[in-house]
């Protein structure tokens, strides 16, 4: 890097206008470039900026993020990442992208975290498993225009024509003479160009990829991570600063009625004792409330709040049972409801079919239990607030500070620093304005709120409890005539509309409007239930309940018409089709257009046919043994598994191997798409086999993993393998971190049937087939 430019070290760049920013960096380094989701791209102190690609550029589902990428004039090449990294890789592969195309050396790459600004680079909420499939083309495209820019400043310096000169490996080269020049060298000449027009810009053919596709290439993170230097949102340290824990309402909705701080503020090392109000419903992202201790060290805070002496006002959800609320749930489901897909009569169908099959599937709420629970410091100085956390929208982080606070979003600024885990907790930033207020009420000081493991088990965004039920019909030949599909669970959307019941459009959408069967009478309905704690997006979100109760089903009828759970399957879904979801009263579709993203039945025919061929599906296998098949489409991506699983005689389960399938079109890091995809495995079976949350009095009964148990070592598959489907580069990408999860947990269901011939509706799993 050059020693005139460091962008860590710029003064407070939020103050700055995006246009005085761009020009500044211009300045120092020779060259910056922005891109943005809706196609337009700049470059500093060039001309207007240019149009093109649209018809490349996902729509509507971000605010046009802008990536900024500079290069010095030492040629290191320096890129802003605007999405918060929390081990999917992110920081590395996008970055990775954008040095393929300029030709760079990923040695000369160096990678910055951006601070939470919606102006400068758009939405920058890291959920939905769509960074790379939203920023892939964008990426592409700027470092494509970088290198060309580069390519003709160095014609115009030799005085040759552009088509004689190529960028390669961070030099342009004039092949007829042999000169070439560094990227460093060409850096200034090439930020006063105009930016190149549109039909200009070539981005390279995918034969030349050097990095895009490979396996072989280094995380910007790795080093530090394995070295024990990677900052994470649990390891900032601020000079001055004091930590703080809370005691919060131990029941949704509850208050403190009154508290005594005696004891605590005689404990060594506890400076004070604050209370922090709760906000009115919906709970949104505001903070629970509670009593602070703040101590000169965390275990100091820790043990004050275990001498506070606290009366809790336990509020509307003191009677909160998660056992009752179950049986509220079935009530729900056994009798009509909203419909939200109509096709055929599948009532009239069930009416009078000979054989009728009827099963009811359960799932508890889970937790998200991320391996760094949620913790940020913040510091205010001069009316404004400085944030350091582990969240993965910064920009949900500002505001929600600046609201609390009564400032304005300008006057606060949020540093995303690594995250140890997100899953969906970290979207949800009431740490951040916990640690904000708290600040606040210590005239400024720095402040470090670190949540204990019991605090995340027992106060998060909980992913929701769910009853599906579906009934289907078998005609003389097992084939199926109707569908009835119940789905009872409180929505998320209480999360931010108080009192708001049913699933919504979104969750109705994954995996369960959205079935591809060809069965003539479909009937989908969405009961109303309450919610009674705070519900948040989890991995893959609806798509957990609703693939398991369906995949399960299918499993089930295929028994009933005794056929092969494969093929029966494979004709379920048909032949290879592409569906508007819109004809599956899908609306939402991921957010995602549904002529860019119909639902491919051929695809997922593909990954299915792929898991059991690799598996030996239909192999001869030992005694207890027995293969489980399930196919999920979530997030653009299909995934099918085949586990295989073996029950001794005292009913304890082991997993000698697993098969995922997984086509998310084409592969920008292959590596890391088997890595997140092993990791949702893992997370899917923890899920299955011993996830579960209980309410009891209100309260959350778990608070630790001796409780809420995440999957050991010991108990993980023998082997696991991700098996990658193949596609050229003219299509367009799906998502990755979450959609591996949703087939675990039937496949695994179903593999216990065929080895034991019991079934398993209810989540989950733990001793239900131990023998006493």
């Amino acid at each position: 890097m050059s020693a005139a430019f460091d962008i860590e070290k710029l003064d407070s760049p939020l103050s700055m206008s995006r246009r005085i920013w761009l020009k500044g960096i211009g300045a120092l380094t020779g060259l910056a470039l922005t891109v943005g989701l809706d196609g337009m791209v700049s470059a500093a102190d060039a001309g207007p900026a240019q149009k093109y690609g649209a018809d490349h550029m996902p729509g509507g589902t971000v605010n046009n993020p802008l990536i900024f990428v500079s290069i010095g004039s030492d040629g290191m090449v320096t890129i802003v990442a605007h999405r918060s990294e929390m081990g999917q890789g992110i920081r590395s592969s996008l970055p990775l992208v954008v040095a393929d195309e300029l030709e760079a050396d990923w040695s000369r790459v160096r990678v910055v975290q951006a601070h939470a600004d919606e102006e400068r680079y758009g939405n920058q909420n890291t959920d939905g498993s769509r960074s790379m499939r939203h920023f892939f083309m964008p990426m592409r495209q700027v470092g494509a225009t970088a290198r060309l820019m580069l390519e003709t400043a160095a014609a115009a310096r030799w005085g040759v024509p552009l088509a004689e000169v190529s960028a390669k490996n961070h030099e342009v080269l004039h092949a007829p003479s042999g000169r070439k020049l560094g990227y460093g060298a060409l850096a200034a000449d090439a930020a006063k160009l105009p930016l190149p027009a549109a039909a200009q810009v070539r981005l390279k053919d995918p034969a030349q990829f050097r990095y895009i596709g490979k396996d072989s290439f280094n995380s910007v993170d790795f080093q530090d991570i394995v070295s024990g230097h990677a900052h994470y949102g649990i390891d900032t340290r601020l000079e001055g600063m004091l930590y703080a824990v809370v005691a919060r309402p131990p029941v949704f909705g509850g208050k403190v009625a009154s508290f005594d701080a005696a004891e605590a503020l005689k404990v060594p090392g506890v400076v004070r004792v604050i209370e922090l109000k709760g906000s009115p419903p919906p709970a949104l992202f505001n903070p629970l409330g509670g009593i602070a201790v703040i101590g000169r060290n965390t275990w100091a805070a820790i043990k004050g709040r275990e001498a506070l002496k606290i009366t809790w006002d336990h509020g509307p959800n003191a009677g909160y049972d998660s056992g009752t609320f179950k049986t509220t749930l079935q009530e729900a489901a056994r009798k009509p409801a909203k419909v939200v897909r109509d096709q055929g009569n599948a009532m009239g169908a069930l009416a009078k079919a000979a054989k009728r099959i009827t099963a009811e599937y359960y799932l508890p709420h889970l937790a998200h239990a991320t391996m760094e629970p949620p913790a940020a410091a913040a510091r205010i100085a001069h009316g404004k607030c400085e944030v350091w956390a582990c969240v993965q929208d910064p920009q949900a982080t500002r505001q929600t500070v600046a609201d609390r606070l009564g400032y304005r979003p300008d006057d606060v600024k949020v540093n995303v620093t690594l995250l140890g885990g997100g899953f969906g907790r970290k979207s949800k930033p009431d740490f951040a304005a916990e640690a904000a207020l708290l600040s606040q009420a210590m005239d400024g000081t720095p402040i470090k709120v670190t949540w204990t493991r019991e605090d995340d088990l027992r106060h998060d965004y909980f992913h929701t409890v769910s009853l599906e039920r579906l009934e289907s019909s078998l005609d003389a030949n097992g084939k199926p005539q109707a569908w009835l599909h119940r789905t009872a669970a409180p929505t998320i959307s209480s999360t931010f509309v108080a009192g708001a019941k049913g699933e919504s459009a979104g969750e109705l959408g994954m995996s369960a409007l959205n079935i591809p069967f060809l069965i003539p009478n479909i009937r989908i309905e969405a009961p109303e239930v309450e919610a009674h704690t705070r519900i948040g997006w989890f991995r893959s979100v609806s798509n957990i309940p609703h693939a398991f109760a369906v995949q399960s089903f299918v499993a089930e009828l295929a028994a009933a018409a005794r056929r092969d759970h494969r093929e029966f399957l494979l004709e379920l879904i048909g032949p290879a089709r592409k569906i508007d979801p819109r004809e599956m009263s899908d609306s939402s579709n991921y957010g995602e257009s549904p002529l860019r993203y119909p639902l491919d039945t051929g695809r997922m025919r593909q990954v299915i046919e792929m898991a059991t061929q690799e598996a030996g599906w239909g192999r001869k296998l030992p005694k207890g043994h027995g293969l489980g098949l399930a196919v999920a489409y979530s997030f653009m991506t299909y995934v099918a598994a085949v586990i295989e699983v073996a029950v001794n005689d005292a009913g304890e389960i082991s997993l000698p191997r697993v098969d995922l399938a997984l086509d998310c079109g084409p592969l920008v890091t292959p590596d890391r798409v088997r890595s997140q995809a092993e990791g949702a495995c893992i997370m899917g079976l923890s899920l299955a086999l011993s996830g579960e949350i209980t309410f009891k009095n209100g309260s959350a009964e778990q608070g630790n993993f001796h409780e809420y148990e995440i999957l050991r070592s010991f108990s993980a598959p023998r082997d696991l393998r991700v098996h990658l489907v193949p596609h050229q580069y003219d299509m367009p990408l799906g998502g990755v971190g979450e959609p591996a999860t949703p087939p675990i947990a039937p496949a695994l269901c179903n593999a216990i049937f065929a080895a034991t011939g019991k079934r398993i509706r209810n989540l989950p799993i733990r001793d239900q087939l131990k023998k006493t």
